[in-house]
């Protein structure tokens, strides 16, 4: 491949994964029209993002290894026309329930088209160098594409239907396989591997069942009897699919792989990174909306950066950890996650100046940035070329793990604890069914107050109005520490089992393109 034909390829791989990234963040912010709309209630409107989540975790090993199997360009090209498909029928959609089986196949193309993007760049850009810059550019397609998920769906919302926020991506998807069908070059592998499928149904089923628990969670309580048979079930499936691949001659994910610090700690660390990530997300716009009272499109403007630093601390990210070391790179990012929580924590307050903030957040983003980009590399450095795709879709796995656990996590610490504060602050005398809408979110609390208010009942809005505020700051405040903790948790595993450097028998240096000249890896 020549030298002017491989930015070419990066634009349209990068631009595939900035579609599935965008997707991520950009139908959050009409979530409140649909329950207008469409008369979704809460579960459904949880379903609409979750069925989504749910399905792309489930088969994103097995899209992986079939990529690996049958072509990652031909399951890019796929899994792009799945997603951008049922994305514009989840436009037309008339009830809740047509838009979850929508958002369902849409998370069918997310999990055939993440994975085959970044075996098929690491495919491309073999030295380690240049893999290293791909891969950090890479990252920041991925965090910009999040933050301006808001921004796009606030404009979109504010000028057209909910339903412009699915039929936009229609379109964009099939531009999408166009640049891929133009630019990106299709190979084989020189070995045809044997499919496992026990591999493929009992890695499936683990990832569905593990998330579907961690989704459930926090409704059903983390200690309630199904929680823990979920959880329990999980470990099995888990024990089997490894008990499985160890025991096959040709497994769809080589287990020992783990054995190897390069591959198992960097996991760990995107992990971390991503549950961090997804509970910044969760906190920060509910702050936005609700205490600073910002619009969608505001409040995605308003985290833009985030999405400058993280795109900085990506790309600087991995050409730092080629020079003096993944450990100390990744390490560093994870310390500045868990700087930012605690300051946060300690400083956060509706008056606080949107200066102040945003330095906050620049924080944030260098961190998440540093941390996420070289661990992805570290991991891809680790896998062999013909399973490129099973070891990137390990790598998505972590991601959607640490969001998901993110969400859930810091959600029912907030939940918990704001429940807590406004059983103390509220007014005695107001009416219990007021109380009880209270209690849904800050922002039905604030719909109560504007209600009193609107009664004649000023003194009593007020009352109402600093309880949730006060209740709101410390749910928010305690997620912080808890985000800050398991940040600093990440740090240490991070500084005590990541590598510095790969070892020298991997396929890490420029040399590596003598190599790639004599058979071309990209499929």
């Amino acid at each position: 491949m020549t030298k002017t034909s491989k930015p070419l390829v990066l634009v349209a791989l990068l631009t595939a994964s900035f579609v599935i990234n965008l997707d991520t963040t950009l139908v959050n912010v009409a979530l409140p029209t649909l329950t207008r709309e469409l008369g979704a209630s809460t579960a459904q409107l949880q379903w609409v993002v979750d069925a989504y989540n749910l399905v792309f975790a489930a088969l994103l090993l097995t899209s992986g290894s079939l990529s690996d199997r049958f072509g990652r360009k031909g399951m890019l090209m796929a899994g792009l026309l799945v997603f951008g498909v049922a994305s514009f029928v989840g436009g037309y959609a008339g009830s809740p329930a047509e838009l979850i089986a929508a958002r369902a196949a849409m998370g069918l193309g997310a999990a055939m088209t993440f994975p085959a993007t970044l075996s098929l760049l690491t495919g491309v850009f073999t030295g380690r160098k240049e893999r290293a810059l791909s891969i950090g550019l890479w990252g920041a397609t991925a965090g910009v594409a999040i933050a301006l998920g808001p921004i796009v769906g606030g404009f979109l919302l504010a000028h057209y239907s909910w339903s412009s926020v699915f039929y936009v991506l229609g379109p964009v998807s099939l531009a999408v396989i166009a640049l891929v069908a133009i630019f990106v070059p299709a190979a084989r592998n020189p070995v045809r591997h044997r499919l496992d499928f026990l591999g493929l149904v009992l890695s499936g089923a683990f990832m569905a069942l593990l998330v579907y628990t961690i989704i459930e969670a926090p409704n059903r309580g983390w200690a309630s009897p199904t929680t823990l048979a979920g959880f329990a079930g999980s470990a099995v499936l888990l024990a089997a699919f490894i008990a499985g691949e160890r025991r096959t001659d040709q497994p769809m994910l080589d287990v020992r792989l783990f054995k190897d610090m390069r591959f198992s700690a960097a996991s760990a660390s995107v992990t971390i990174a991503f549950f961090t990530l997804f509970g910044f997300i969760f906190l920060m716009t509910q702050f936005f909306q609700f205490v600073r009272a910002y619009s969608p499109l505001s409040t995605g403007v308003h985290l833009l950066p985030v999405a400058v630093s993280v795109a900085i601390g990506s790309t600087l990210g991995t050409r730092l950890a080629v020079r003096v070391g993944t450990k100390a790179i990744v390490t560093a990012g994870l310390a500045l996650q868990a700087g930012f929580y605690f300051w946060v924590a300690t400083d956060i307050s509706p008056t606080l100046g949107y200066g102040i903030i945003a330095i906050q957040m620049v924080v944030y983003g260098l961190g998440m940035g540093l941390t996420s980009a070289p661990a992805t590399e570290s991991i891809m450095g680790a896998v062999a070329a013909d399973q490129a795709g099973v070891g990137s879709a390990v790598n998505d796995s972590t991601r959607l793990l640490g969001g998901t656990l993110g969400v859930a996590v810091i959600g029912s610490v907030y939940a918990s604890l704001y429940d807590t504060r406004l059983d103390a602050t509220l007014p005695a005398a107001l009416p219990h069914a007021l109380t009880d809408f209270a209690h849904q979110s800050v922002g039905a609390a604030f719909g109560v107050a504007d209600q009193l208010t609107a009664h004649g009942q000023s003194t009593t809005a007020e009352v109402v109005r600093q309880a949730a505020t006060g209740a709101f700051d410390h749910g928010l405040s305690i997620g912080c520490v808890v985000a800050g903790v398991v940040a600093v948790a990440g740090a240490l595993l991070a500084a005590a089992f990541l590598p510095a450097h790969p070892e020298p028998t991997h396929l890490t240096t420029e040399s590596a393109d003598a190599t790639s000249k004599q058979k071309d890896p990209v499929r």
